[in-house]
């Protein structure tokens, strides 16, 4: 684990064609590295939203970054739809994998357990399972009439988020954030931007340590003070409504975006 790195580092480290699981807006978004990634003009990524995708995805996909997306949903929550991410869509210019909350981090589980699959029950009967041919309905093997669905493991190349803090060793507090404990168990390689890196063992104190992922998960760290602007991270700073919202209005058009990008990010 490196954590010496720093935010351009850890763009580096990400791939062209990488598929690259993010967590959603409400829980660790590391937007500098998004940023980064932008600016260096990275292609191909394959999206996985954890359990789904808002801000930091429609600026991948708008700065023509992302080449699918496989969520439960692409939304900017209260400031709308996620423009870029639905005009991408609309010209068939991205991939789209039509998910749930519960299929995907099923598929997580099933890579965090080293299975190649996880059955699930409650997606049976949806026009879902007609669509994901990766997705299989199988009779249940201990039952009789009894139809149930086969989730693939998923087993992104790449975790990335931002977290509170992390301590000298590597280890990395996210509190009560479950889904960025599932991305590191299940991903190849784990990236994690910080606000702080603290002095203190994060394992050793049973108040921190229920809610630390083991170094052994992560591969590099890089500091970022207020690295999840301006989604937010919870009990650090709220989310920048404001800005949040002129997003929305300017990624409304191609041009806008355009200006934003020149703007906030290039």
């Amino acid at each position: 684990m490196d954590s010496r790195s720093t935010v351009s580092d850890l763009a580096a480290r990400i791939p062209d064609g990488a598929s690259l699981a993010l967590a959603p807006d409400y829980s660790g978004c590391a937007l500098a590295v998004v940023r980064a990634l932008i600016r260096r003009g990275a292609r191909d990524l394959r999206l996985i939203g954890v359990p789904q995708l808002g801000f930091q995805a429609d600026l991948l996909i708008g700065a023509g970054c992302v080449a699918s997306v496989e969520s439960a949903a692409v939304t900017l929550g209260e400031q709308g739809l996620a423009p870029r991410f639905t005009d991408a869509v609309k010209a068939g210019v991205i991939e789209l994998l039509d998910s749930t909350c519960p299929v995907l981090h099923a598929g997580l589980q099933a890579a965090e357990k080293g299975v190649p699959f996880l059955p699930l029950r409650g997606i049976l009967g949806s026009d879902l399972v007609r669509h994901r041919r990766d997705w299989r309905v199988i009779d249940n093997p201990l039952g009789e009439d009894d139809p149930i669905l086969l989730v693939p493991a998923i087993r992104p190349d790449v975790a990335l988020f931002h977290a509170a803090r992390a301590d000298p060793a590597g280890n990395v507090w996210i509190g009560v954030r479950r889904e960025l404990m599932l991305m590191a168990h299940a991903a190849r390689t784990t990236l994690v931007t910080v606000e702080e890196i603290v002095e203190d063992d994060l394992l050793a104190d049973d108040v921190t340590a229920a809610g630390t992922i083991p170094a052994l998960y992560v591969s590099a760290i890089a500091k970022a003070r207020e690295g999840a602007w301006p989604v937010g991270l919870r009990r650090a700073y709220p989310p920048d409504l404001d800005h949040l919202q002129t997003y929305a209005e300017m990624a409304k058009s191609e041009e806008g975006f355009a200006r934003y990008l020149d703007r906030f990010v290039l």
